[in-house]
């Protein structure tokens, strides 16, 4: 009898359940943090809400380079008949505020403190640009090109809410603030091993080697998604030394996740199958292509996320179920790619009872994606030169030309 194909949101759940609940699981369930330099930030997510303990900004300042005034002296300026001020002085950003005298004005810079007395400012495009004297050529009301201590930021409230992820925006506020370390959700720690004999550094032409490519390209992965990848281990098809560098690298705990890739299908030398399958982890064949044949569990309490080894189905893997579980883990709000729909441009055909992932370009002026590259797990540079997936269900057999369908967006590298 055989086993149905296990859907994808059923094994993408698996492995979030892996990283965020119950014992053993990863940073999400406890929600574990840190503190880290505000320089430092970008990108994490906000553990706790950020108050701001003074105004934003501190002190009434000018949002024009100009001249400070009494708004009532200058009332009946106007371009045919402007009012001529005494210029008492300059207000340079970073002095202090100073007094304005009445029937005088003082030139003021952008971002300098308004002086006592002052209460509006002409900029200076409406003016003489005078130094001795200006004159003024059109009223102002009180409070113009004023920006008011606590216009943004009031003192005592929220700043950032806690979930909150720092881009460049957020920690200049932080910045601004004063705040020069900030707490924040605990980034999993990621150990990925690639498996294969067939695996050398440098192979030799005729060798019947290659490189390990997708050591290097699911660590990418893995920082991409927000989580950091620890180390990058290669291990030949051989169970004992596969279990013996797991032993060793999860002896000093700080892994959050096993990531491996290579050995799961159903052939000889599938070590990671040999060597996981009988010590907890399911191996299971997801309706997806590529990337059917998965593994996920624990080992030794430690989370285990198995992936295939030809290069796409890897990728693909890595997007359908590991990215979502370690985004979440690592606390962030959106786990999963963004998703939009597009009109293909020729007509694809589609394996029932499988949803396909085929990779895509798209023209987001014209609204179109076109299918790049065949079909097979094994064209790395063809997935190279997409932007997205095309998301096709299990259900259907094909899609015509024109017809819209669904993408996963991956142009946020």
């Amino acid at each position: 009898m055989t086993t149905p194909l296990l859907p994808v949101e059923d094994h993408r759940a698996r492995v979030l359940a892996l990283l965020t609940d119950g014992p053993g699981a990863g940073p999400g369930a406890g929600a574990a943090t840190e503190t880290v330099p505000t320089a430092e930030a970008r990108g994490r997510v906000l553990a706790a809400a950020v108050v701001a303990t003074e105004p934003l900004p501190a002190f009434d300042n000018s949002a024009m380079d100009g001249y400070a005034v009494r708004a009532a002296e200058v009332a009946a300026a106007a371009p045919e008949a402007p009012v001529t001020l005494p210029v008492a002085g300059d207000v340079p950003a970073g002095a202090a505020p100073g007094v304005l005298a009445p029937g005088t004005a003082l030139r003021i810079m952008t971002g300098a403190p308004v002086p006592d007395g002052a209460d509006a400012i002409v900029e200076v495009e409406q003016t003489d640009g005078g130094t001795e004297t200006v004159a003024v050529r059109a009223a102002r009301e009180a409070g113009s090109f004023v920006r008011p201590a606590g216009s943004d930021l009031a003192a005592g409230a929220t700043a950032l809410a806690p979930g909150a992820t720092l881009g460049a925006a957020q920690i200049g506020l932080l910045a601004a603030l004063g705040v020069t370390e900030v707490a924040v959700r605990r980034r999993p720690r990621v150990l990925v091993v690639s498996t294969g004999s067939e695996l050398a550094e440098d192979p030799q032409p005729g060798s019947g080697q290659i490189r390990d490519s997708n050591g290097v390209m699911l660590a990418a992965a893995v920082e991409g998604a927000g989580a950091v990848s620890v180390r990058r281990l290669w291990v030949a098809d051989d169970v004992p030394a596969f279990l013996g560098l797991l032993d060793d690298e999860l002896a000093g705990g700080g892994i959050d996740l096993v990531l491996t890739t290579g050995g799961v299908s159903a052939g000889a030398y599938e070590v990671v199958k040999e060597g996981l399958g009988p010590r907890g982890v399911e191996f299971l064949k997801v309706a997806m292509q590529p990337g059917m044949p998965q593994g996920a569990g624990r080992y030794d309490g430690v989370p285990v996320v198995c992936l295939p080894g030809n290069p796409v189905s890897a990728l693909v893997s890595f997007e359908a179920f590991v990215r979502p579980a370690l985004r979440a883990a690592g606390g962030h709000a959106v786990t999963l790619r963004p998703t939009l729909e597009a009109r293909i441009t020729a007509a694809v055909a589609s394996i029932p009872g499988k949803r396909q992932l085929r990779r895509g370009r798209l023209d987001r002026a014209a609204g179109t994606v076109e299918v790049w590259g065949p079909p097979g797990s094994g064209f790395l540079g063809w997935f190279a030169g997409a932007d997205c997936l095309i998301d096709l269900p299990p259900e259907t057999t094909g899609v015509a030309a024109g017809e819209r369908v669904a993408v996963w967006d991956l142009s946020d590298v």
